[in-house]
């Protein structure tokens, strides 16, 4: 059998497309404002683009499988450990392949903690506008769930989380800080309130933070997401969405006392336990990080956080001023609004979703760092069109 010829110009037809496509793609959580060429060509020239690195077991430990970055990895941890609320030496995590890896782990290690504090199974606690990946995972992880209604902002009715707390049985509740859609953030000090005062056997929170948590840290209200002030038990937080990957990474933090409580694993052959699930992990993953790290800082992030959050207000202004029913919750960068048409709907990439409290079907736009002002007003004039009827072919 031959090998077949690698067709260059069906591959730049390919990327040429992307290119084009990924200017008006404001539906989905993706920061396409990428820059890791740089990097690429770096890595390219390094040599290390022909060196078959892993980042198989703790990060924290030596490994005896030299190729590795478990020490860049560590300085990404490190770097963001203060700024998420964690004490010098007390945090501990891995650059994960996804929010979902993060939120996985969550859901573990939390299991793990409250088996060793009692022999009662505990029940999955989670909003129903939480990211799906929660229900997934707890029905992976074979875990009693239930879902909580949320308020019209896409926030855990904190009434309803009460009716249905069961303090006879360990609570291993998920925190939304930023639900997919309409970018609601759970009241953790509410849902703080009802767990001092029912007192279940033993409590796990673990924060999803995938989109938020990026930009919540460089913010007036780094609060929210504060180890030391919110007292949560882990962290997930999404590589490729704030932060602008060109591909899914994290990170995933929690203490090391949590960690203690985790089934060690003992491996031989890789010095000593395997905290994570997954066994082999990304080593470039955590090299692209600590890049982005050195070029941005903390003023850099902190600006593409204020730049973000204004844009968002800005779309929510201009959807006010031609009456556009749009909705927008504090502290976030997603506007929901009533549905387009289709033809918005896929020259814009945008989400549908469904609320009959808001008039039924809805879209929302998640504004980015490649969303600025003019690409919101081109937005805008979309919508007058297709309000008066018409089309981008008209």
């Amino acid at each position: 059998m031959t090998t077949p010829a690698i067709d260059i110009n069906y591959l730049n037809t390919f990327a040429r497309k992307m290119v084009q496509e990924k200017k008006s793609a404001v539906g989905f959580p993706c920061n396409q404002n990428v820059k890791l060429a740089d990097f690429y060509h770096w890595y390219a020239v390094s040599g290390l683009a022909d060196v078959a690195m892993n980042n198989v077991g703790d990060p924290r430990k030596p490994s005896l499988y030299a190729l590795n970055t478990h020490e860049f990895e560590n300085q990404v941890i490190d770097f963001f450990s203060p700024l998420y609320g964690f004490s010098p030496g007390e945090a501990w995590g891995f650059v994960t392949n996804s929010g979902t890896d993060g939120n996985n782990h969550g859901i573990y290690f939390g299991v793990n903690v409250l088996s060793s504090l009692s022999e009662i199974k505990p029940i999955l606690y989670v909003s129903e506008e939480a990211h799906y990946s929660i229900k997934r995972l707890g029905d992976l992880q074979g875990l009693d769930m239930r879902q909580i209604p949320t308020n019209v902002r896409g926030e855990i009715e904190v009434q309803a989380f009460e009716q249905a707390l069961d303090p006879s049985r360990p609570a291993l509740i998920v925190i939304a800080v930023g639900t997919t859609f309409k970018g609601g953030i759970d009241n953790q000090d509410a849902i703080d309130e009802i767990l001092t005062r029912k007192k279940p056997v033993a409590v796990y929170r673990h924060v999803d933070a995938a989109l938020f948590g990026g930009f919540l840290p460089f913010s007036e209200n780094a609060h929210i997401v504060n180890h030391d002030v919110r007292k949560y038990d882990s962290i997930a937080v999404s590589g490729h969405k704030f932060f602008g990957f060109d591909e899914p990474l994290g990170i995933f933090m929690t203490t090391n006392k949590v960690l203690a409580k985790q089934n060690p694993f003992q491996v031989s052959y890789l010095n000593g336990s395997v905290p994570t699930i997954s066994c082999s992990r990304s080593a470039l993953a955590p090299l692209k990080f600590w890049w982005q790290i050195h070029n941005t800082g903390v003023d850099g992030y902190r600006r593409q956080a204020d730049l973000i959050l204004k844009n968002a207000v800005y779309l929510k202004h201009r959807l006010d001023e031609i009456n556009y029913p749009a909705w927008k919750n504090d502290i976030s960068n997603t506007v929901y609004f009533l549905r387009p048409g289709d033809w918005v709907m896929k020259k814009w990439s945008l989400a549908p979703y469904e609320d009959d409290r808001l008039g039924g079907k809805l879209a929302h736009d998640i504004v980015m760092r490649h969303e600025g002002m003019h690409t919101i007003d081109r937005f805008i004039d979309d919508l007058l069109l297709d309000q008066r009827g018409g089309s981008q072919t008209d």
